[in-house]
């Protein structure tokens, strides 16, 4: 397999990945509690993080879906979004500024932060993939850095 040339490898390996997501209240973002997925599917855990803000903060689309829920579940109002390849957010206790079957942008405002579970405002985001809880803050944390030798071959993509 042919070596690249130094420049082409630095570019490949330097060039920022555009952001999917993002946080889905302005900064800061203090987490009042993290993600703890539960050790079966109705076992106890936190299926989400609490991020602190202030009562009628804007709550914003972490990512581009489509809502697919947005009102009342038991005492809460909360509002749903799915994104590609699978994800769906949640957002919790919110009043809803969207109805479900609107496609939402990155950013695009879903509704208000109201008191809810925690002692102060907070939001509870959550993520699964089907019936799978995911840590939202991997979202939008960076993912792990690798770091090549400048001279490395670099394995040819697709088959």
């Amino acid at each position: 397999m042919p070596l690249l040339p130094t420049a082409l490898v630095l570019t490949t390996l330097l060039a920022p990945a555009p952001a999917r997501f993002t946080w889905p209240l302005p900064p800061p973002h203090p987490v009042v509690r993290t993600f703890h997925a539960p050790a079966t599917p109705f076992g106890p855990g936190h299926r989400g993080v609490d991020l602190a803000g202030a009562e009628g903060t804007p709550v914003l689309a972490a990512g581009d879906g489509v809502v697919v829920y947005a009102g009342a579940v038991a005492a809460r109002t909360l509002v749903s979004v799915e994104h590609r390849g699978g994800l769906r957010t949640t957002y919790e206790p919110v009043a809803p500024a969207v109805a479900a079957g609107r496609p939402v942008r990155r950013g695009e405002v879903l509704g208000h932060l109201q008191p809810g579970h925690c002692a102060s405002p907070c939001l509870h985001w959550g993520v699964r993939r089907g019936a799978e809880y995911l840590d939202p803050l991997r979202l939008v944390s960076p993912g792990r850095v690798r770091l090549l030798p400048l001279d490395a071959e670099i394995p040819a993509r697709g088959g």
